[in-house]
């Protein structure tokens, strides 16, 4: 069984010896100007925290001035402290500026950290774009039905044409007629009486010899 080979990662090395001396700077600052013992060590935390929590901020809910006010002053606090001990100050005997600082330290970081974890900027959401409204769909119109194709009539004889003939009754589809029979059933409960040949000629755009045969039908 072969065991997982361990990595190291140089990065992460950089940044827990960065850290450590960060943090190393600040409790010496600190213990320099007066803060000795657990509070001496409680500094480097606190400016570490603030740290982290602007920077969270920051990746978290975007770019914004009140995170990057506090990840400014948190990291100009970490920089100053490795500034200041590197002998650029008197350690022995720190200045008043430094002094004072540092007493002022946990209440401008409490401020900080409590903005930060208490004043989320609330973005009011866009309303929804409003449906586009459709026209109703316009009533469909029945297609008239197909006129009946009648076969040619054979040509007359001589005593056929001696004889009046009267024109045959044309043939009238089913479909034709029940679309018909709903038209009159619609129109008598519409009106209350039945219809007459010429509306339902008109309502079915059929010709006039038609619309008899089709009359006939529904009578």
């Amino acid at each position: 069984m072969t065991r997982p080979s361990l990595r190291v990662d140089a990065v992460l090395v950089q940044a827990v010896i960065a850290g450590a001396l960060s943090f190393a700077h600040l409790h010496d600052l600190a213990a320099a100007a007066g803060q000795d013992g657990w509070k001496a060590w409680a500094y480097p935390v606190s400016v570490d925290l603030l740290l982290v929590a602007a920077w969270r901020r920051l990746r978290s809910q975007g770019p914004s001035r009140l995170a990057w006010c506090w990840f400014i002053v948190a990291l100009f606090a970490s920089l100053g402290a490795n500034i200041a001990t590197a002998g650029f100050l008197n350690l022995a005997h720190p200045p008043a500026p430094l002094r004072l600082g540092i007493a002022g330290w946990p209440a401008l970081a409490f401020l900080g950290g409590t903005l930060l974890a208490h004043s989320a900027e609330h973005r009011t959401p866009l309303p929804p774009a409003p449906a586009p409204e459709t026209d109703p769909e316009p009533e469909q119109a029945t297609p008239p039905p197909p006129e009946p194709q009648h076969e040619p009539a054979p040509a007359p004889t001589e005593d056929a044409q001696a004889l009046p003939v009267s024109a045959p009754a044309p043939a009238v589809p089913a479909v034709l007629v029940d679309h018909a029979r709903k038209v009159a059933e619609e129109y008598r409960t519409r009106t209350g009486s039945p219809i007459d040949t010429d509306t339902l000629r008109a309502r079915l755009g059929v010709p006039p010899h038609l619309a008899d045969a089709i009359a006939a039908h529904l009578a």
